[in-house]
């Protein structure tokens, strides 16, 4: 099969032009998720009704509809709902629970011609960095078994990047898809908040940060599944129709800061990779000037994570409360430390969060696009939380997540996309950050520095 052929455009196009159908499609993706079974991405499937999905398309295909992503099969995170599948979130306290609606995301996805072939693991309720959960276990990174591929769009990330679907849809709250999709070698899109309409689904424990993200191989299907899924929706009160016009890149002011202006450690082959690129792009003609955003003081993933503990506490604190060891012990120690957490502790993280966006909308005054890194580091064993060292310095269990939270707490949109890869071919990427409804022009730019990066 073609690199075009296996892209959510070339399937859509042989679909459409009758080369292929969609049932064919998806017996194929369903084929390659079994014998994928010990990635572990893929944790639950329902053939018949994928299959029965992909008759359909079949039929309106037949009936002269038009449809964008017509047969692309998909892989959904296990957080989002899609009416009808056990959806999970890797609970034991959602083990049963079925769906009962698609989410406005999926539903016009559906309408799209896209065939949902299975569900993408996460850690529990989409809260860790690494993609593990009490329920279905550890997913595995498709470069190596040993390691993780991060989180908590890992299940996604892997299905993509092992090539068991062109496009997977996953959430973004702290940086959940595009950490993953930069540790696999694929690119991971968070949209601006409110571009995608979210829910209806779960309550989230993150007080309007969360963001539907589109994840796949390249920059393209990613335009296409934003194209179907974004625009407002009455259903979700936070959807805006602040898409705007995309701009060329030649007209764009763009700044590269090494390490977001923050006080991090970053592996060694990690800083060369982006320098190298960023190097390569100035070559090109982008005018690229060094800037790093100035931060206000106290700013660090640390102050505002009492909103996620808080949340997390806040909607399964009675639960933990019967019976802690129901959860993954490492989501269980956030509830307690949410419990713990005063009102006061809580405003002055929605402060720090505040002071966050504002420092970034400062910074866009006068900059279009921000280069940075992804993540600061590659793939680390999935038994761990993060790497023991980053940078040649002890590393905490989240110093591998420090460049992508506050992007959601300023509402920004931003990509990472596959910037290099270390000895061992472990990836790494390149995150591109866009002014709030800058959407297009992201994506635009995105898709032109990757196509410099691959030449």
């Amino acid at each position: 099969m073609t690199k075009s052929t296996h892209s959510a455009r070339g399937i859509a196009a042989d679909v459409t032009a009758g080369r292929t159908s969609a049932v064919e499609t998806t017996k194929a993706a369903l084929g390659r998720i079994e014998a994928a079974k010990s990635l572990n991405a893929v944790v639950t499937i329902d053939a018949a009704r994928s299959l029965a999905d992909a008759a359909a398309v079949d039929d309106r295909l037949r009936a002269g509809e038009t449809m964008p992503l017509a047969g692309v099969p998909i892989v959904v995170k296990d957080n989002i709902w899609v009416g009808g599948w056990r959806i999970a979130q890797g609970s034991h306290l959602f083990a049963d629970f079925i769906a009962p609606r698609d989410a406005i995301a999926i539903e016009r996805l559906r309408k799209a011609g896209a065939v949902v072939v299975g569900i993408g693991a996460t850690s529990e309720f989409a809260s860790k960095g690494v993609t593990t959960s009490p329920l279905f276990g550890p997913t595995r990174h498709p470069l190596d078994p040993e390691l993780t591929p991060g989180g908590s769009s890992g299940g996604p990330a892997a299905a993509v990047a092992a090539g068991l679907v062109p496009l997977a849809i996953g959430t973004d709250a702290g940086g959940s898809s595009r950490r993953p999709p930069a540790h696999v070698g694929v690119a991971g899109f968070k949209p601006s908040y409110g571009a995608i309409p979210y829910g209806p689904g779960f309550a989230e424990p993150f007080f309007g940060l969360s963001v539907i993200a589109p994840i796949a191989a390249d920059i393209a299907d990613i335009a296409l599944a934003f194209e179907a899924m974004a625009g407002v929706d009455p259903r979700d009160p936070d959807s805006a129709g602040i898409v705007q016009e995309a701009k060329d890149i030649t007209s764009l002011r763009i700044a590269f800061s090494p390490r977001l202006g923050l006080d991090v450690a970053v592996d060694d082959v990690v800083a060369n990779g982006l320098a190298s690129a960023v190097a390569r792009l100035s070559a090109a003609g982008l005018p690229i000037m060094q800037r790093d955003p100035v931060w206000p003081a106290g700013a660090t993933e640390d102050a505002i994570m009492p909103l996620q503990n808080a949340g997390l506490a806040a909607l399964y604190g009675d639960a933990f409360r019967k019976d802690p060891t129901v959860f993954d012990p490492d989501i269980a120690k956030q509830i307690e430390r949410g419990l713990s957490w005063s009102g006061t502790d809580v405003a002055g993280a929605l402060l720090a969060s505040a002071a966050i966006a504002h420092a970034f909308a400062t910074f866009f005054s006068d900059t279009d696009l921000l280069l940075a890194p992804t993540v600061p580091c590659v793939a680390w064993p999935f038994a761990q939380l993060g790497p023991d060292m980053i940078g040649g310095r002890p590393a905490s269990p989240r110093g591998h997540a420090v460049f992508t939270p506050f992007v959601n707490h300023a509402r920004l949109p931003a990509i990472s996309i596959p910037c290099g890869r270390d000895a061992n071919g472990l990836p790494f990427g390149l995150q591109i950050i866009a002014r709030r409804g800058q959407d297009a022009t992201l994506l635009r730019a995105a898709r032109q520095i990757e196509a410099q990066l691959q030449a």
